[in-house]
């Protein structure tokens, strides 16, 4: 054969092989994006200004919820609950005082005055009777009879007296106005303990969570500002991803969305759920280090992982990002 023929087959064949390489159906690739991993954490701090005295913990340790993380000086808190707690026992004593009857003496005293107007007036009464009868034979003088009648009205009233007097004895002391102000003063008393213990309390704070002190922000000898933070925790279940995705892959992306999460270091079946998609697209942040991504707008999104997955994850680390595509209804 020509050897020029064989060349112009060998051309043909090249170019059907180039056209058929350019052409042919390319894999799409693996779609993933990049970003790292991030954390909310707790800062605690002091509900009143003041002295911080002791610090119980240090960076690295482990907290439970409840735990002492730090004390102020509370000299003044105590002093403040001392008075609380004295003028409350004082305005029940009061209180108690106002409600109590009169010393037992005096109510003896009362009951033998009403036993006296009483005996007084039953011998009045048995000599008007008696001399009411002789009235008729003439023993006795009208004269009598009106003096004792008008005496028997006077051991009537002196005995109503005595009775009197006697229900005041055994009543309470107070007026019934002022139980109910006192009663109120023992409430305002009360109220006034309860808030003096609850910022003694506060001097000695105390873990709201569980997790692990990320860093220690003040020391012994320090006045820190109400609110202001001591102690910064890091719970585990704070942990979550933070990841790019270009503007026209979003569509793809919502929010409950499971994502695979890929680390150095990490189990194989590291998943999490998109839980925030930005409303507005940025540039990509210089430490995202992708060439494919570089300078294009992407949309920030986070996925946060199961409470026992997140823990394997440390604020900071690269993370991939890889969607879960669920399989087709057959």
């Amino acid at each position: 054969m020509d050897r020029r023929v064989i060349l112009i087959v060998v051309a043909i064949a090249a170019a059907f092989a180039g056209w058929w390489f350019l052409l042919r159906p390319h894999d799409a690739g693996v779609v993933e994006w990049q970003g790292y991993a991030d954390a909310d954490f707790i800062k605690p701090g002091p509900t009143q200004q003041g002295l911080i005295t002791q610090v119980h913990v240090a960076r690295g340790d482990s907290l439970v919820k409840g735990a002492p993380m730090f004390d102020q000086d509370d000299a003044d808190d105590r002093a403040s609950t001392d008075q609380a707690a004295r003028q409350l026992a004082q305005a029940r004593n009061q209180f108690a005082n106002l409600q109590n009857s009169g010393k037992p003496t005096e109510i003896d005293q009362a009951q033998a005055n009403l036993a006296d107007a009483e005996a007084a007036r039953d011998k009045t009464q048995s000599d008007l009777t008696r001399n009411q009868s002789l009235l008729k034979s003439g023993a006795a003088t009208v004269q009598i009879v009106d003096q004792e009648a008008a005496d028997l009205r006077s051991a009537n009233a002196k005995v109503h007296a005595m009775e009197a007097a006697l229900a005041q004895m055994r009543a309470p002391l107070g007026r019934e106005g002022e139980i109910k102000a006192q009663a109120a003063a023992v409430d305002a008393a009360q109220a006034a303990l309860v808030m003096a213990r609850w910022r003694l309390d506060q001097r000695h704070v105390l873990s709201p969570v569980s997790g692990t002190v990320a860093d220690v922000l003040a020391l012994p000898g320090e006045t820190v500002a109400a609110g202001a933070p001591v102690v910064s925790i890091l719970p585990p279940e704070n942990i979550f991803v933070r990841f790019f995705v270009p503007e026209p892959a979003l569509a793809s992306v919502h929010q409950g969305d499971n994502v695979a999460l890929m680390c150095d270091g990490c189990p194989s079946d590291l998943t999490a759920t998109v839980s925030f998609i930005a409303p507005q697209a940025e540039f990509t942040p210089p430490v995202i280090y992708s060439e494919s991504t570089r300078g294009k707008l992407v949309y920030l999104v986070e996925a946060r992982p199961k409470a026992e997955q997140a823990r394997l994850l440390n604020p900071g680390q690269p993370v991939s990002v890889r969607p879960i595509v669920s399989s087709p209804p057959r």
